[in-house]
């Protein structure tokens, strides 16, 4: 059968020369801090800075603007991690759905939020919260609330700047005017939680069918027989930035297993004077799917990005997570709560602990079984992610919107959704009551008095 041939038009568009140099240096700071454990706040404050100011640079585009307009589209689709994305459907005036290609915690928008059982970005607890747990996930709620408000505010001057006085939009509304919201996740990784009729699970969007490994790699895993072999990638950021410790740590770590070690690593920076063990192969490029997917791997070290822990989660390998920044160190929270995974600190990465956890995680049977738990889970939905996806968009198109998917809670003025108006009459019938009896008690009392003088005299 032939493929369907599917046309697209691709427009290519750039910033200032100096500015995107100022960019990626600020970038490559970044980055750098987090390998330190030196990251903070307002770092990623200044990241969505400099993308504010690449957003108004777009918005100000008026041949890719009118060129969008004039193509006569009917959906606009695109990551929530770029904001800027909502103010150009704004701009267009066209529906949109977004991927949001982290876990929950990340975005408000707009789904209930039961403190008592919801983590909070931030909060590093589960679902399972103990009472000072429950603090703890209240007041880093408004922490959140707080930030969410300071990374929205960086793209104050763009909205300033490209839509005019009394039709602006706020960001925290227009991410509740997405017609669909498709979560790179799965019940088999997060914390169940209320969802809305237009929140989607795609976790595993990305899975592709397994293709024979090379020769060159079957070599390599059969010398290691049963005991089977481990795989290590650590994804671009740790890989770029990582320190000659970190390399010679896990190097000396992986020396001291009697699995096969296949580690995705650029070549080219590896330190001339530290030796790789025999049980090592270094690539450039794994076949990280195919490689998972092996009946021989007992394990998979990686960095805990979402992607990664779903592709592991789909073939039902344990984890060993080296978080670094974002959203890693909250998935492997998850990871750990559902007990097919373990962590190692970055910063407190020794060869000794790093050895030892990942012989805890091959030997010990209940990782292995689940990670298998969270495969089943994650493939026994009666519709892959790419049917969930395709149709719900194509539910959508059909029906005009998904406004009977969204509650009318995103039309109420916040006092009316929390019933502040409601407790504030009931507050008031229920002093005004107790008054009038107040007021009752006090005549009944004074004309009892009265009474008893008049039969005295």
């Amino acid at each position: 059968l032939k493929e369907k041939e599917v046309s697209y038009q691709v427009i290519p568009w750039s910033v200032p020369e100096e500015q995107q140099k100022k960019f990626n240096d600020f970038r490559d700071f970044l980055y750098q801090k987090a390998v330190d454990g030196r990251s903070t706040f307002n770092d990623y404050l200044m990241l969505y800075e400099h993308l504010g100011i690449l957003c108004s640079h777009l918005l100000s585009r008026r041949d890719i603007m009118d060129s969008l307009r004039n193509e006569n589209f009917d959906l606009f689709v695109f990551d929530s991690i770029d904001l800027c994305s909502f103010l150009v459907a704004e701009k267009l005036e066209k529906p949109f759905v977004v991927f949001l290609s982290v876990t929950f915690m990340y975005v408000d928008f707009g789904l209930p939020n039961p403190l008592s059982y919801v983590p909070v970005t931030g909060s590093f607890v589960t679902e399972n919260m103990d009472f000072w747990g429950r603090v703890r996930n209240v007041l880093m709620y408004f922490v959140f609330s707080m930030k969410q408000r300071l990374i929205h505010s960086q793209f104050d001057n763009a909205i300033r700047e490209h839509f005019a006085e009394g039709s602006r939009p706020v960001l925290s509304h227009l991410l509740r005017k997405a017609e669909l919201w498709f979560v790179n996740s799965d019940f088999g990784f997060d914390f169940a939680r209320p969802l809305l009729p237009n929140t989607i699970y795609i976790g595993g969007l990305m899975d592709k069918p397994v293709n024979p490994l090379s020769q060159d790699l079957e070599d390599f895993i059969a010398k290691f027989g049963d005991s089977g072999f481990v795989l290590i990638a650590q994804g671009s950021i740790l890989s770029m930035y990582q320190t000659k410790k970190h390399i010679e740590e896990m190097n000396k770590a992986f020396s001291n297993l009697p699995q096969g070690v296949i580690w995705k690593f650029n070549c080219s920076q590896w330190p001339e004077d530290v030796k790789l063990p025999a049980n090592v192969k270094m690539m450039d490029w794994v076949p990280q799917n195919d490689l998972l997917a092996h009946p021989r791997i007992r394990l998979f070290v990686t960095h805990g990005g979402i992607n990664s822990i779903m592709e592991s989660m789909h073939h039902g390998v344990p984890i060993v997570g080296i978080p670094v920044t974002a959203d890693q160190p909250e998935n492997m929270l998850r990871v750990e709560a559902k007990k097919f995974g373990v962590s190692v600190h970055l910063q407190n990465l020794r060869a000794e602990t790093l050895a030892l956890k990942m012989k805890e995680v091959i030997e010990d049977e209940r990782y292995k079984s689940a990670a298998m738990a969270a495969r089943a889970i994650m493939r026994s939905h009666p519709l892959t992610p790419a049917q969930r996806l395709v149709g719900w968009i194509d539910h959508i198109l059909q029906t005009g919107g998904a406004v009977h998917l969204k509650p009318y809670a995103f039309q109420q003025p916040w006092h009316e959704q929390y019933l502040l108006d409601v407790l504030l009459f009931l507050l008031g019938l229920i002093l005004g009551t107790l008054w009038l009896c107040w007021k009752l008690l006090g005549f009944a009392t004074r004309w009892l008095c009265g009474a008893r003088k008049l039969k005295k005299t």
